[in-house]
């Protein structure tokens, strides 16, 4: 079995954009990833049900969304829309219409400071759908986890405001598949939190906070990239500058323990990700414009390199997609 790769990078060296590759489930290898799509610093994307390829893209000073057609690989260029979100503290919701292309459908711009360096002002880094539907929007800048009714115009309507510990630098949040608990990833404080979310009145409880890098490390490191296994039973973490991905296990009570590191093999991981099969994870370093290939035991949810050095430019960005008929 064959499993498709895109990968999204950084292009300010030698990337040439989108990178796609296979992963061999039985070879249990990565092919050498090749550059499809010629786009400035395409550093985040997913792929919709119907196979529209939607990325960050940036143009000159500006940056925004580019959609495509990747059905078999055409990559057919629908649009680009220029936006900021990170830099802005603003959340913008996009409508995907009939034929493909998008549509600005509302604006929230986020208020709010943090006390560290990189909080001087709002910064929304992350948004995702709750269970519920619900919008959920991270802003590292402010320290705060915001929950939005969404209308089926796309319009936003503000529900909860969940404030973290000062510093923690909210990045990235994943949701359990079978239970009302979050488990939120902390850039600036390299920290794990476990959250507790009540759908009917969309607000967060914390339950818990442990470490994503050792007691002992006392250089910079920056949480990235958090991901949780299909059956609930584990959470990963990337850690930029410790260079590792962290496990922990998820008990029956939702609380976590630390597992192990298992380094990345390079420098900067910012994204991996789990395959479909839940038996492998791929991991890119940013810096050292490598990514690195693990076996993933199912049951002990740890993780074995099978593959290193795999040649991604400036690796940002992990995603899986089902591209090919």
């Amino acid at each position: 079995m064959k499993e498709e790769i895109l990968f999204g990078t950084y292009t300010k060296k030698t990337s040439k954009g989108i990178y796609y590759a296979t992963l061999d489930t039985e070879e249990k290898t990565i092919s050498e990833p090749k550059p499809v799509v010629g786009l400035q610093s395409p550093t985040y994307m997913k792929v919709t049900n119907k196979k529209t390829l939607v990325s960050v893209a940036k143009k000159d000073d500006l940056g925004g969304i580019a959609a495509f057609d990747a059905k078999n690989s055409a990559f057919t260029f629908y649009e680009l829309i220029f936006t900021a979100n990170y830099h802005k503290g603003q959340i913008d919701v996009y409508k995907i219409n009939a034929d493909q292309t998008l549509s600005l459908t509302d604006t929230v711009k986020d208020e709010g400071n943090g006390p560290r360096p990189e909080q001087d002002s709002a910064h929304v880094h992350y948004t995702d759908l709750a269970p519920d539907g619900r919008l959920i929007a991270v802003d590292l800048g402010n320290d705060t986890i915001s929950t939005y009714d969404v209308s089926d115009e796309g319009k936003l309507s503000l529900v909860s405001v969940f404030k973290t510990e000062p510093g923690f630098g909210p990045r990235h949040i994943v949701f359990a598949h079978n239970s009302n608990y979050a488990y939120l990833a902390g850039e600036l404080s390299s920290n794990l939190s476990v959250l507790k979310y009540d759908a009917k009145t969309g607000c967060f409880s914390l339950e818990q906070t442990v470490k994503t890098i050792p007691s002992t490390w006392t250089e910079h490191n920056g949480a990235a990239a958090i991901r949780i296994s299909a059956d609930d039973r584990f959470v990963y973490v990337s850690n930029r500058g410790h260079n590792s991905l962290a496990q922990f296990e998820i008990h029956d009570d939702h609380m976590v323990d630390f597992v192990e590191f298992v380094s990345t093999e390079g420098d900067f991981p910012r994204d991996f990700d789990i395959d479909p099969t839940e038996r492998f994870v791929v991991c890119v370093n940013q810096n050292t414009d490598n990514g690195t290939l693990y076996e993933r035991n199912e049951e002990t949810g740890k993780l074995t390199r099978i593959q290193k050095d795999i040649v991604v430019p400036e690796g940002v960005c992990v995603c899986f997609a089902d591209i090919n008929d």
